[in-house]
C-alpha cells in the first residue's frame, strides 16, 4: 500500500499535495494490524475547529506516533489493548526519516486503571455526560482529573494512590477505598478543622443568660499547633445535627444527646437535655437543656464523666450553607463489565443538604479543604455562586459497615 500525507486539502476536493512517505506494508504479516492498516479517512464534513478547511482525519495510529515525536514525547504509556500496534508505532517511525532517530519515541504497555464502582472508559464516561447520569465531564462524581480536583482530592493524594497500586500487566479491579485512604491521609495532615451542622436542630440552653454571646477559641488542627486557634461563639441558641439526639438513650454506649443525658458541647460547656418540641409531623424541632458553667475546658467538679461530645454553631452568627453529599456513582463495583451502564446508577449518589457553618467560612476558598469535624472533608464548590461545600470523602471507610 502507499501511504500519503497531503499538505492541503479543500472540501470537494483535493489540491496537489506533497508526498512525504512511500513504502509497502507487508500484507503477508503474522500480525493483522500490520496488514494494509487504515492510517487516515477522508470525510466532506465541517470540522468544529478548522471548519471547512481540512477533509482528512488521521487514524490514532497514524498520528500518535507522529505526534509523540513532534512533541520530543520518549515514553509513550500505553494501556495493553495498543500492545500489538506498537509494530505500526514503530514501523512508521522507522520508514519517516524525519523521526527515524536513535532517541525517538518508544511505546511501553501497561494495564488499564479499573476502579471499583466507577468506569474509566471516556467512551461510557461521555454517555453518563450525553444521557445526563451527571451534570458535566468535570461533575465531582466523575473519576477524571477535574472531577476529583472539584471533590477536593488533591495531587498529592493522587500520585499517593498511583505509588500504592503500582504498575502491572495484569488487568484487575482496584479498590476504590485505597483512593479514598490516600485523600484522608492527605487531608488529615494539612486540613484546617471547623464546625458544620449539616441537618440542622435548634438548642436552647434554658439557663444561659438571655443576649449574651461568648466567644471562644478552638484550635484549627489539634495536632498542630503552630496552625494557630481559631474564635468560634457560643450564646443561648445554638444548632446541633439532628442526628446527635433522641429521645431515648438506645444503650449505655450512646455517646450522644438524650433526655437526661449529658454530652460536651466541642470545645466548650458540658450540657444535659431536659425537653423537646416536635413539629405537626412529630419530627424534633427544637431540644430544650441545661448547661455546667464550670466546664469550659475541663470536666465536672464532682467527678462525674462525660463520653459523647457533639459539634454545634451558634445560632446568630452562623452562616446558611448548601452541603453536596456525594456517594458512589454506581451500585455494581464492577459497572464496566456491562455496556448498559445505566442500569447500575446509583440514584442516590449525590444528595443535598442545607445547613449552618461557622462564621470563619464565610470567605471560604474554592477547591481549599477542610474537616468539618466529626462530618468529614469538604471543600467549597469551584462552579458554583454562594456558599456550597462538596463532601470529598468521610472520616472513615463507612461502605461495608
Amino acid at each position: 500500500m502507499n501511504v500519503f500525507l497531503f499538505k492541503k486539502m479543500k472540501l470537494g476536493g483535493f489540491q496537489e499535495g506533497e508526498c512525504v512517505l512511500r513504502a509497502k506494508i507487508d500484507m503477508s504479516s503474522s500480525f493483522m494490524c500490520m496488514r494494509d492498516p487504515t492510517l487516515y479517512r477522508i470525510r466532506y464534513e465541517a470540522h468544529h475547529q478548522t471548519n471547512d478547511d481540512w477533509c482528512i482525519y488521521p487514524m490514532y495510529d497514524f498520528a500518535h506516533c507522529i505526534g509523540d515525536a513532534i512533541e520530543g514525547v520518549t515514553h509513550s504509556l500505553c494501556t495493553l489493548e495498543f500492545q500489538d500496534n506498537r509494530r505500526i508505532y514503530d514501523w512508521l517511525l522507522e520508514h519517516l526519516d524525519k523521526f527515524n532517530k536513535p532517541n525517538r519515541p518508544h511505546q511501553y504497555e501497561f494495564s488499564r486503571l479499573n476502579l471499583e464502582y466507577a468506569t474509566t472508559s471516556k467512551r461510557k464516561l461521555k454517555l453518563l455526560v450525553d444521557n445526563n447520569h451527571v451534570l458535566s465531564w468535570d461533575d465531582p462524581r466523575m473519576p477524571t482529573i477535574s472531577g476529583l480536583r472539584r471533590r477536593g482530592y488533591t495531587a498529592a493524594a493522587i500520585k499517593d494512590f498511583c505509588e500504592r497500586i503500582g504498575v502491572s500487566k495484569v488487568n484487575s479491579l482496584t479498590d476504590i477505598s485505597i483512593l479514598e485512604s490516600s485523600i484522608r491521609d492527605d487531608l488529615n495532615n494539612i486540613a484546617p478543622r471547623s464546625m458544620a451542622v449539616i441537618n440542622p436542630i435548634k438548642l436552647i440552653i434554658e439557663n444561659y443568660p438571655e443576649g449574651k454571646i461568648e466567644s471562644l477559641q478552638a484550635p484549627i488542627h489539634p495536632q498542630n499547633e503552630a496552625m494557630g486557634t481559631r474564635e468560634i461563639f457560643f450564646s443561648r441558641e445554638i444548632y446541633i445535627d439532628k442526628e446527635d439526639f433522641l429521645e431515648v438513650a438506645p444503650n449505655k454506649k450512646y455517646k450522644r444527646l438524650a433526655i437526661n443525658k449529658e454530652v460536651r458541647l466541642r470545645n466548650s460547656y458540658v450540657v444535659k437535655a431536659t425537653h423537646f418540641d416536635v413539629d405537626k409531623n412529630g419530627i424534633v424541632k427544637t431540644v430544650y437543656c441545661t448547661y455546667d458553667s464550670e466546664t469550659l475546658g475541663k470536666n465536672p467538679s464532682d467527678g462525674r464523666k462525660v463520653k459523647g461530645v457533639i459539634h454545634y454553631v451558634e445560632s446568630t452568627k452562623a452562616i446558611s450553607a448548601e452541603f453536596r453529599i456525594y456517594d458512589r456513582l454506581f451500585l455494581e463495583s464492577n459497572p464496566a463489565k456491562s455496556d448498559d451502564l445505566s442500569s447500575s446508577i446509583n440514584s442516590n449518589s449525590l444528595k443535598i443538604k442545607n445547613g449552618f457553618i461557622e462564621p470563619n467560612l464565610l470567605n471560604a476558598k474554592a477547591e481549599k479543604a477542610y474537616q468539618f469535624e466529626r462530618e468529614g472533608y469538604f471543600c467549597r464548590d469551584s462552579e458554583s455562586v454562594g456558599l456550597i461545600f462538596n463532601k470529598t470523602v468521610g472520616l472513615r471507610d463507612t461502605w461495608n459497615q
